[in-house]
């Protein structure tokens, strides 16, 4: 149930559909042995800065299963989708709403999730806008422009708009002036920050790395409202992939913690270790989707 000023949520695809033909499908062994292993990441951030922050677990990953792994940076969230269908992903870092449909509605399988540096393996959204903007409730965004991440989006897109309907605002597109996707968090941030937007939506953890990066994140936003927390983003892979490399997967994420090579890759994704991830961390997001109005069963991705 929704409450009060820092409640909701949920998030992801459903073309994904569609793919559960690759998830459900495709035989193990139509995979050859020596196989690229490929892994599609979401793009939270400017896709250099992603991708130079999982450039090394690629290799570590490698290494620890015997075959080469590759990270794919999709251009857009809704393309994992496509990857999927044209069999090239063997699974994905999703976030919450993604996992969430992943898990529903392809019988995805969650391996583990890293834990932050403050301990949490969790993140929330926020509602933001500049301090000097005058801009304290819903009533003061009416007319202005939103600045949102992507529709495939807990923290980005499902949690602002699931807000707005419990202040009553049924249709954001007719109650701001103008309401636009910027492709990712950081680039929301960006947008209310240098005046291109009025009010914004992201998730905590890329706003907090940015707040400490950029001086003027803390001065000049002003935090409205926050979400309940969701699982962070983990890696799930396709149902029917081999039982013994999905176990290498796992010990691999979960075992980081305990080198000095695992540590230093542990510090460029900004977390501390990663965790064991199972099905049922994602209830949270299905009942919180519910409340947003959401039926993740029946979930259709929506180009903007």
């Amino acid at each position: 149930m929704l409450t009060g000023f820092t409640e909701i949520i949920g998030r992801h695809t459903a073309i994904l559909l569609t793919a559960v033909l690759l998830w459900a499908g495709c035989p193990a062994g139509a995979w050859a042995e020596e196989a690229t292993i490929v892994i599609g990441l979401l793009p939270e951030m400017n896709v250099f800065k992603q991708q130079q922050r999982y450039t090394s677990l690629a290799d570590h990953l490698s290494k620890a299963v015997g075959r080469p792994v590759q990270f794919t940076m999709l251009s857009r969230y809704g393309n994992i989708v496509q990857r999927f269908k044209e069999q090239k992903v063997d699974g994905a870092f999703l976030g919450s709403f993604t996992g969430a449909l992943c898990v529903i509605q392809l019988g995805a399988e969650p391996l583990a999730r890293p834990v932050n540096m403050d301990d949490t393996s969790t993140y929330k959204g926020y509602i933001f806008a500049r301090r000097d903007s005058g801009i304290k409730t819903t009533a003061d965004m009416k007319n202005k422009v939103l600045v949102l991440v992507e529709r495939a989006t807990t923290a980005g897109y499902v949690f602002p708009v699931a807000y707005l309907h419990q202040a009553g605002i049924a249709d954001p597109k007719t109650y701001f002036k103008e309401m636009y996707f910027a492709g990712s968090h950081d680039a929301t941030i960006d947008a209310v920050l240098n005046g291109k937007a009025d009010v914004g939506a992201c998730k905590n953890t890329v706003y907090d790395m940015i707040r400490q990066q950029d001086p003027r994140v803390e001065a000049e936003l002003e935090i409205l409202a926050t979400s309940p927390p969701v699982p962070s983003n983990g890696l799930c892979v396709r149902g029917n992939l081999d039982t013994n490399l999905k176990q290498q997967l796992k010990k691999a994420l979960l075992e980081l913690d305990r080198t000095p090579e695992g540590l230093k890759i542990l510090e460029k994704l900004n977390a501390k270790r990663f965790v064991e991830t199972k099905r049922e961390d994602y209830q949270p997001v299905i009942e919180l989707a519910k409340d947003a109005g959401l039926n993740l069963e029946e979930y259709q991705y929506q180009n903007q």
